[in-house]
């Protein structure tokens, strides 16, 4: 039998290592964006955010009714640098119409509609989102991802998926 000459207890290496994983846990838990997430609703951080998406030059055959669908859903999936957010209320959706400019001989500049746009159908538009944020250092806090304005984004429907681009934040309530 082996007797120590400290009769208290002694720390080894695998107590040190049990220590360090109750101390990463804790710090996880502190540190995860979902509780941080319940923080900021709790103590009143969270604000309504208005966030424009324009989606530009996707190839559909039927435009219309392609819009009339995105707006009947009433909510979109957005991904923001490859994390999803969850789905979002969609204010509305504005058509955008491709036009043409053309300089003339005596040296004016014409804007027309794009006839080719009948011809080739592509959905243009701009979804206005509203979703729940917070205001850092580094912007605007949306879906636990610092967004703004010229960020690529994601938008998925039941019908379609879209790239976009950010091109206007408004965080409300200020």
């Amino acid at each position: 039998m082996i007797r120590s000459s400290n009769p208290g207890r002694s720390f080894n290496l695998l107590d040190g290592a049990a220590a360090a994983a109750v101390v990463l846990a804790v710090a996880g838990v502190v540190w995860s964006p979902k509780l941080s997430g319940a923080v900021a609703k709790a103590t009143g951080a969270l604000r309504p955010v208005i966030v424009t998406v324009d989606v530009r030059g996707v190839p559909s055959a039927d435009p219309a009714s392609l819009l009339k669908g995105a707006e009947a859903e009433g909510k979109v999936a957005i991904v923001i640098r490859n994390q999803p957010h969850g789905s979002v209320k969609v204010r509305k959706i504005v058509p955008l119409e491709r036009r043409l400019t053309i300089l003339t001989p005596d040296g004016k500049l014409v804007s027309t509609p794009d006839p080719n746009q009948k011809t080739f159908g592509t959905f243009d538009g701009r979804f206005v989102l509203e979703g729940e944020g917070r205001r850092s250092a580094g912007g605007v806090v949306f879906g636990n991802q610092s967004i703004k304005i010229g960020a690529p984004v994601e938008l998925e429907g039941s019908n379609y998926r879209f790239n976009g681009t950010v091109t206007d934040l408004r965080l409300e309530g200020n």
